[in-house]
């Protein structure tokens, strides 16, 4: 089951956090400068995790994910309150 993740990323190297930037642009939609909303299975969560643990210093960087809930529907959109621009996700789907 696809659940919707907000992955947000605080790294104070410039290389480091450019190198998550790429990794989690190829995953989700960038939300703000430096949080995703991404649509994962447990197989794609596990992988990018991994792939995260590659590239982050784990003494100095810092990713958090938050489960925003399960993906259904034709257009999916998770229920999160917004003060400003709202941000409607764009429809994915899994490639097997």
């Amino acid at each position: 089951m696809r659940r919707f993740y907000l992955v947000s990323y605080d790294i104070p190297d410039d290389r480091r956090r450019t190198r998550v930037f790429k990794l989690l642009h190829g995953w989700g939609e960038r939300v703000q400068f430096s949080v995703f909303c991404c649509q994962l299975n447990p197989r794609e969560r596990h992988s990018l995790v991994g792939e995260l643990k590659d590239r982050m210093n784990s003494d100095e960087d810092q990713t958090l994910f938050v489960d925003a809930g399960p993906v259904e529907g034709e257009r999916p959109i998770p229920e999160i309150a917004y003060v400003g621009k709202v941000w409607r996700p764009e429809q994915r789907t899994q490639v097997v």
